[in-house]
């Protein structure tokens, strides 16, 4: 009796799920669901902005608004169809869990990379060749461009401004131009690779721009970062910064093996999308494999021996993947999770369609696009980025690549207006502040105008 209801369910439940998506979702755009929804995401969004004041977690109130966004839908279905939210919130759910475990693979990687003194040996090796104020600046910018298409651009301007804070002990101006020209870098470096910002990513993820289409950014993104960078670079001082005696560091065992791994680990998860047609996200988790097997050998051989001839005053802490997971940005993951469920909570009452209309239905792709760079500097370009992907505008391929670029590059225009802005706001506190990123507000634009300019030149729009 049990295996003929268990065959009765099995049989059942596709036909429910197929009537689920074809019924049409309520509008509830007008209705009290709706603007109380719409009320608690502007109010979770507020303490977002709010975090460094507050010291409030960014991720607890958008986890709040998400889950109670989702509960009002589903009390105004429940004489419709339960199904059919059912169906809508796994498939946000699941566009979230490609994200989470993309992420997680990412961060495990950089976090070994961190723990081995790798980025550690880089800063030493900066502060120890003796560079002018000027070639400073224009080393750590340049630097923090290139990794930041590999490494995301968060840890990339985090690393260059502890370079920064380092050998200009004290010198404002410096460190402030510094950290404007470091947070513009990686934001613009970050914004032609699928790997250097999240907004790409989904991009990427979301299979509407291939791999190798994004690096038809790379010039746009060099203009946005070196107009910006050749007008602040007359304002910096003369000379060299005082002598550092820092101790230098060593680059633990294995540690540019992990780099390798994680290059061949990007080229894992590239090669799995474009030539298997499988997810990238698989790709990932295939090479936090290769970097779990290396870190068993790792542990295998310091059990076996000394790992160096080098006297060190205490013993090194064994290599402990799980430990370097544990490290993980987890604030930044659950805050990934409270937006996407939100975002898509609204893009289901109705709002996003109502927006898309409005944007690019009136003001056609190109002006929505600039618009979006320009919200991206108030508002997090996650949450953004996510509600054009819901929204799904018909647009060709040159305009979902200027709406990477401008939702990338976008944030730069303000201190505020990305992960990097705030961090370094917060590493550099009272040296880089959001007064002082705002006085150079027309250098940030300038650059901001003139990429669109040259992609929209490039792409013959």
């Amino acid at each position: 009796m049990q295996c003929l209801l268990k065959l009765f369910v099995l049989m059942f439940l596709p036909a429910q799920v197929a009537l689920a998506s074809e019924a049409k979702p309520l509008d509830l755009t007008t209705h009290w669901v709706g603007f109380v929804a719409l009320l608690l995401f502007v109010t979770a969004y507020i303490f977002v902005i709010m975090e460094e004041r507050l010291h409030l977690r960014k991720s607890k109130p958008v986890l709040l608004a998400a889950g109670l966004i989702w509960a009002l839908i589903a009390i105004a279905y429940r004489e419709h169809s339960s199904l059919m939210v059912e169906h809508a919130i796994r498939h946000n759910f699941l566009e979230y869990a490609e994200l989470f475990f993309f992420l997680l693979v990412a961060m495990t990687y950089i976090n070994s990379i961190i723990e081995r003194g790798v980025f550690d040996a880089l800063r030493d090796w900066l502060i120890e060749n003796g560079f002018t104020y000027k070639g400073l600046f224009w080393l750590t910018g340049i630097l923090a461009f290139f990794i930041s298409p590999v490494a995301d651009n968060l840890t990339t301007a985090l690393i260059m401004c502890a370079v920064v804070m380092t050998v200009g002990q004290g010198h404002k101006q410096f460190i402030n131009l510094s950290c404007i020209n470091i947070v513009v870098a990686a934001n613009a470096g970050g914004a032609f690779s699928p790997f250097g910002d999240i907004t790409t990513l989904m991009v990427w993820q979301k299979g509407i721009v291939e791999f190798f289409t994004f690096f038809q950014l790379f010039i746009p993104a060099v203009v946005n970062f070196l107009l910006p960078a050749i007008i602040m670079s007359f304002a910096l001082p003369a000379g060299l910064p005082p002598a550092n005696n820092t101790q230098k560091t060593t680059i633990k065992l294995g540690g540019l093996t992990i780099v390798g791994l994680f290059i061949v680990t990007i080229a894992t998860a590239v090669s799995f999308h474009q030539f298997l047609h499988l997810p990238p996200v698989f790709g990932m988790m295939t090479g936090l494999a290769y970097l779990k097997l290396y870190g068993f050998y790792l542990r295998k051989k310091r059990r076996a021996g000394p790992q160096s001839s080098i006297p060190i005053s205490r013993p090194e802490k064994p290599f402990d993947i799980f430990e370097r997971v544990a490290h993980a940005e987890w604030d930044t993951l659950f805050f990934f999770y409270g937006v996407i469920m939100a975002v898509g909570g609204l893009g289901f009452i109705g709002y996003l369609e109502l927006a898309s209309a409005a944007m690019y239905g009136q003001l056609g792709p190109t002006t929505a696009n600039v618009l979006v760079g320009l919200l991206s500097a108030v508002v997090d370009n996650i949450p953004v980025m996510f509600a054009v992907l819901t929204m799904q505008p018909e647009m060709p391929q040159s305009q979902w690549l200027l709406v990477t670029l401008t939702a990338g590059v976008g944030g730069s225009l303000l201190s505020i207006g990305s992960a990097a802005g705030v961090a370094l706001m917060g590493q550099a506190r009272g040296y880089y502040t959001f007064f002082g990123h705002i006085k150079w507000l027309p250098a940030v634009a300038l650059g901001y105008a003139a990429s669109i300019y040259v992609h929209l030149l490039l792409q013959g729009l």
